[in-house]
């Protein structure tokens, strides 16, 4: 097997996992850079899947093709709600930020799994049978080299993820919406006096968190497990707190983090089929993936230029 061959193998499977862990990074970045800490990423995942493949399962009769694109909108939706937990916490009765979000994920798993036993009477349940399909971009896929590494065989959900990095670059730093959130991330005393609502652009930057967490989730299950159970989302929201950290709070630094990830969660499952780490045992490409999360987060944690005003209350309130 040549280079070019385990890059076919390796690419798209990269971008494939990515995906998730790309739009609940950037959910995080507008949280963050509004100076909401967002340790609930890893929960909003969860509710976001488990929203997504009950919505597949119940009404995958009726909508038929429709279903996937109709469970992430609902994943979306759901995500957004279950963000004002957090919002209201940490934002409205200022409670610590950090322990907010824990109790975000712990409230989601919990909630979660309660109604999975009490619709479907187990601990799981079941696959479901619509989901995404794989697809060639029209022209691009028949670029020499590139096109089949990067777009063949791929799912659209993981073209809309990397596509979406560079909307929310835009938005960012290149809109009134975008300045008025980093400000308020910044200096929100200065923001406030500049007659800029901090109380309402952080519940917003939370909310859009919340959605693109959601979406994550329910991208991973629709496309990766494919059914919802206590393991489905194991890990990979603080994956995506870790790419953000990673990415500097910067979007496309975000998304490249994601891509990292997924480039070692790819090789835990791939790794069997190529060569040189056929002979390496299963379980060190398994745990591949949270190694470098830990070791990403040690080695620039200290050092990526974090918001000024992230984790700290607004005391005064709103206008």
């Amino acid at each position: 097997m040549g280079v070019y061959e385990i890059l076919q193998i390796i690419v798209p499977s990269a971008i494939f996992f990515a995906a998730p862990l790309i739009f609940t990074a950037l959910g995080g970045v507008f949280s963050e850079r509004s100076g909401v800490v967002n340790i609930g990423l890893e929960g909003l995942m969860v509710i976001g899947a488990f929203t997504s493949v009950v919505f597949n399962l119940t009404f995958a009769d009726r909508f038929g093709e429709f279903t996937p694109w109709l469970a992430l909108v609902m994943a979306m939706i759901v995500g957004a709600v279950f963000s004002l937990f957090h919002a209201v916490a940490s934002i409205t009765f200022r409670a610590d930020q950090v322990v907010s979000g824990v109790a975000i994920n712990f409230l989601a798993i919990g909630l979660s799994l309660f109604l999975v036993k009490k619709m479907y009477g187990k601990g799981q349940t079941d696959q479901i049978q619509v989901g995404f399909d794989k697809i060639d971009i029209f022209g691009l896929s028949h670029i020499p080299v590139l096109g089949p590494l990067f777009f063949s065989n791929g799912y659209i959900p993981s073209y809309i993820a990397i596509a979406l990095a560079f909307v929310v670059w835009y938005i960012l730093f290149k809109t009134p919406f975008g300045l008025r959130l980093r400000a308020v991330g910044e200096h929100p005393m200065a923001a406030d006096t500049m007659g800029i609502n901090v109380t309402k652009m952080r519940y917003i930057a939370v909310m859009i968190s919340g959605a693109l967490g959601g979406i994550g989730g329910g991208v991973y299950a629709t496309i990766i497990s494919r059914d919802f159970s206590h393991a489905t989302i194991s890990g990979h929201g603080f994956m995506a707190l870790a790419a953000m950290i990673f990415g500097k709070w910067h979007p496309l630094g975000a998304m490249g983090a994601a891509l990292f990830f997924g480039l070692a969660q790819s090789l835990s499952i791939v790794g069997q089929t190529i060569p040189f780490l056929k002979n390496v045992p299963t379980v060190y490409l398994l745990i591949a993936p949270y190694v470098l999360t830990i070791l990403a987060l040690a080695g620039f944690i200290g050092r990526a230029d974090a918001p000024k005003a992230l984790g700290t209350p607004y005391v005064k309130g709103k206008r």
